[in-house]
């Protein structure tokens, strides 16, 4: 290839890596505005959507996780889905500007942590594990918080509801994924858990996939309008330990 051949060829390739970079740029943009605008965290799929032609939503992503590490505000990927979200070591700078939310009850607390770690779960097993009887107040609050969700009904006599955690529940506390929860010796580190660890003592393996597993079967429709009759309600309020009996006093409306 002649001299001019050759200065031809590689003014063609700077050219189509200078587009590239334009490119590539323009993406960060985009996908930074959209981030920027969205009330909700954005799955790739729908920051992908709006990207120039050509333009890979990964290299975009890599893009905007490197251009905010170390600011104030990060690019953080939540359950699958990318979102800014506050520096982590500015927490406490900010925590005077925020309202403080209402506090969950003691009962509230432990259903919901025996949810994110036994889910898919039943009231009935929830129960076994506090080994108090729990009401529907304490679960329709953390369904109206939107940490948890209804998933679907157990393939067992009565069909009891199960319960799940939801993105919302990752967001709020900072998990990327469900698999994050902090097993037995960060619990113990962080005072949770005191004293030696039982032999075969193990932390459950949660799913909150959205796929059913084999033991579940779909929510039927009038389950989506009407209040569940959930299994093990015999309206016997004294079984109820105190907390939950607070929470049963004003729960949050539901449907029907």
């Amino acid at each position: 290839m002649s001299k001019d051949g050759n200065m031809l060829a590689i003014a063609e390739r700077l050219h189509a890596e200078l587009a590239q970079a334009r490119d590539l740029l323009e993406g960060v943009r985009i996908a930074e505005a959209l981030l920027f605008a969205s009330a909700e965290p954005l799955a790739e799929d729908e920051i992908a959507a709006r990207l120039p032609a050509g333009v890979s939503v990964e290299r975009v992503m890599e893009e905007m996780v490197r251009a905010y590490s170390g600011r104030g505000v990060n690019c953080v990927c939540i359950a699958g889905r990318w979102a800014l979200r506050t520096a982590h070591d500015l927490s406490d700078v900010l925590v005077r500007e925020v309202q403080e939310p209402r506090k969950l009850s003691r009962a509230a607390m432990e259903t919901l942590a025996i949810i994110a770690y036994h889910q898919p779960v039943t009231r009935a097993e929830i129960e076994e594990i506090r080994g108090v009887s729990t009401s529907k107040g304490t679960l329709d609050t953390l369904i109206e918080t939107g940490w948890v969700r209804l998933r679907g009904r157990r393939r067992s006599p009565g069909r009891p509801v199960t319960y799940g955690t939801t993105p919302n529940f990752l967001d709020h506390f900072g998990l990327e994924q469900i698999d994050d929860l902090p097993g037995l010796e960060e619990l113990k580190g962080a005072g949770f858990i005191e004293g030696r660890i039982p032999p075969g003592m193990s932390i459950p393996s949660p799913s909150d996939a959205e796929h059913l597993r084999e033991d579940e079967e779909p929510l039927d429709d009038s389950d989506l309008f009407m209040p569940l009759p959930i299994e093990g309600d015999d309206g016997d309020a004294g079984d109820h330990e105190e907390e939950d009996e607070d929470d049963a006093q004003d729960p949050p409306a539901r449907g029907g």
